[in-house]
């Protein structure tokens, strides 16, 4: 590879990344309700929660039947029977927790854009309108 094609891939790469960095900016929130923090937690806890239930009523009958039989099979079938609900119940609860977590964060985020946007001061110290704001964001 020549020097000037090393300095040539150097310079294009500087320019991906400076054409990569940018600030977030808001969202157009027009009236100021803008859905910026969109979280659907609960479906996965509903799903895994119905999902999970799926082959336990026929893998207990299952298990009863063949020790009935007098199968070995009958008793280890109860025991993965018994630890899947151990497992998947802990685990809907684990789901549950983060879900709390998601309604927290929701509400805090709430809370804050509300004093964000009803206590902006300028440099005079007065309170800046919402269109005042929008002419600092664009």
């Amino acid at each position: 590879m020549a020097w000037d094609e090393w300095e040539q891939l150097k310079s294009d790469a500087a320019d991906k990344r400076s054409a990569h960095m940018r600030l977030n900016q808001a969202v157009d929130i027009g009236d100021g309700g803008g859905d910026d923090l969109v979280v659907h937690d609960d479906e996965l806890r509903q799903k895994f929660g119905t999902d999970s239930d799926f082959a336990r009523p026929s893998t207990f009958t299952a298990s009863v039947d063949l020790f009935n039989d007098g199968l070995d099979m009958g008793s280890a079938l109860t025991e993965l029977h018994d630890a899947w609900n151990t497992q998947s119940q802990t685990l809907k609860e684990a789901c549950a927790h983060i879900s709390n977590h998601f309604d927290f964060t929701r509400a805090q985020h709430a809370k804050d854009e509300v004093q964000i946007r009803t206590g902006m001061r300028d440099a005079d110290g007065d309170l800046m309108s919402v269109s005042k704001i929008n002419e600092y964001i664009k």
